[in-house]
């Protein structure tokens, strides 16, 4: 992509996406995609992806802000970890079939940091309340400008793939062939 056509497509984005495309823009330069809704980075820092977009999300844990930047990374999840997940911050998402994990904030940062303890709770360092209150610790000593070492990288390796979870088949060709003859006979 030629310099400095992101900032032509962020250039009408509402302030807070922009604010927060430009961060990434400032740390890794042009994005490998681009549209009018979105910046799409390919293997920059330790990410798979990050995606800048036009829009954003409300979030209020552990403070108001907005989500407008995703860091996303080749990790597999347990299947039994998925809801404390959940319960442990919204804007970790985990794709299962995709074998994948991203965290999206305000900036590259608090994605560090959500990512290092989603890591810390499927891995049983963490339970979700523990994770919660070293998140909004963290979050106040970067504020406080204390030291906050969550923030500063990842403190595991992802996975170069292998990560996807393609599930389990539950229907047997003759379960679909005999489903496809109850349907004619139906017609």
């Amino acid at each position: 992509m030629a310099a400095g056509q992101a900032a032509r497509h962020i250039a009408d984005w509402p302030e807070e996406s922009r604010e927060a495309a430009q961060l990434v823009l400032d740390a890794y330069g042009e994005p490998d995609e681009a549209s009018e809704s979105q910046l799409i980075w390919h293997d920059v820092g330790p990410w798979k992806r990050m995606v800048a977009t036009r829009t954003f999300y409300r979030h209020d844990f552990p403070v108001p802000h907005i989500d407008a930047v995703e860091s996303v990374i080749d990790y597999r999840v347990p299947v039994d970890k998925v809801s404390e997940l959940a319960a442990f911050d919204g804007s970790v998402v985990v794709e299962r079939t995709a074998g994948e994990v991203s965290a999206r904030c305000h900036d590259e940062q608090a994605n560090f940091l959500a990512l290092n303890l989603m890591h810390d709770i499927v891995t049983g360092k963490k339970t979700v309340t523990e994770a919660r209150d070293y998140y909004a610790k963290e979050f106040a000593d970067y504020r406080r400008q204390l030291p906050t070492p969550y923030m500063e990288r990842l403190h595991f390796t992802p996975a170069a793939g292998g990560t996807a979870d393609p599930d389990s088949r539950v229907l047997s060709d003759e379960d679909l062939a005999a489903a496809r003859r109850e349907g004619e006979r139906r017609h």
